[in-house]
């Protein structure tokens, strides 16, 4: 089967309208489709009001005892199902879920080197299964950022990531595609100017951009989830604006298309 997998940044979810606007996007998008989400921000805002300051190092959440439990309430909580609710008024028949339920995503806890980085994971194994059974019943999986280790314990998981490796291990039997939908126009050349977008972009044009410092900062872990999911079978990647999300599935650009052929497009 062909498979689209949506992964919507905290950007869009941190605001109703926005929000209501990619599901309603959303809901129209063709085919057979799964939505994972994050939600750093909202979380972030939530941790403060009880007194639990976020730390963030190179844009990667610290995540000890106190902060898995809030990030955990809302995740998997208040914003799963706030949007599966909203996509159920559409008419879409959704079902939110953890990487714990049904035995989704597996994960191990990420080894302490220089950075402690606490209660965060690094995916092992999905079950694909599970997700067929689902798709193939008209059922929209809706997979927030918390996995477990299948030892009892939660674990806060990059959403990028997620959507990377899930589309991988479904890349071995269908025809999967990837799209990152945040608040930008795609990758740019100047972050400021959305008419500075990169229409399409592969390996070496990235490598080149990096060294440069064209590219730096969050965008740089997008790209390589997106450049190690198409050197293990998945179809294409998109990164764009949420409201292009159905132009992008129309093979229009309106965002920037990943590529791993290597060929020279100037």
């Amino acid at each position: 089967m062909n498979i689209s997998i949506i992964k919507i940044g905290g950007n869009v979810i941190d605001y109703p309208e926005k929000l209501e606007e990619f599901l309603f996007l959303f809901s129209r998008f063709p085919g057979k489709k799964i939505l994972v989400h994050g939600g750093g921000v909202l979380a972030s805002k939530f941790g403060e009001s009880l007194g639990v300051m976020p730390e963030m190092i190179d844009g990667r959440r610290i995540t000890d005892k106190d902060t898995l439990d809030i990030v955990t309430m809302v995740y998997a909580g208040l914003i799963n199902k706030q949007i599966v609710a909203k996509l159920q008024k559409l008419k879409q028949n959704a079902l939110g879920m953890t990487g714990a339920d049904g035995n989704l995503i597996q994960s191990k806890k990420r080894p302490v080197k220089k950075i402690d980085y606490g209660f965060v994971g690094d995916i092992k194994a999905v079950n694909t299964d599970l997700l067929e059974i689902l798709l193939d019943n008209d059922i929209i999986p809706v997979i927030s950022a918390i996995t477990h280790d299948k030892k009892g314990q939660l674990l806060n998981t990059n959403a990028d990531g997620i959507a990377s490796e899930m589309a991988v291990a479904l890349s071995g039997k269908h025809k999967v595609n990837l799209y990152y939908c945040f608040n930008k126009a795609g990758v740019l050349i100047d972050e400021k100017n959305d008419d500075s977008i990169v229409p399409l972009i592969n390996e070496d044009i990235y490598q080149e951009l990096k060294q440069e410092q064209v590219i730096h900062s969050g965008m740089i872990p997008k790209l390589d989830n997106a450049f190690s999911a198409l050197k293990k079978g998945v179809n294409l990647v998109w990164i764009g604006k949420a409201e292009n999300l159905l132009l992008a599935s129309k093979g229009k650009v309106s965002g920037t298309m990943i590529e791993s052929h290597k060929y020279d497009l100037y």
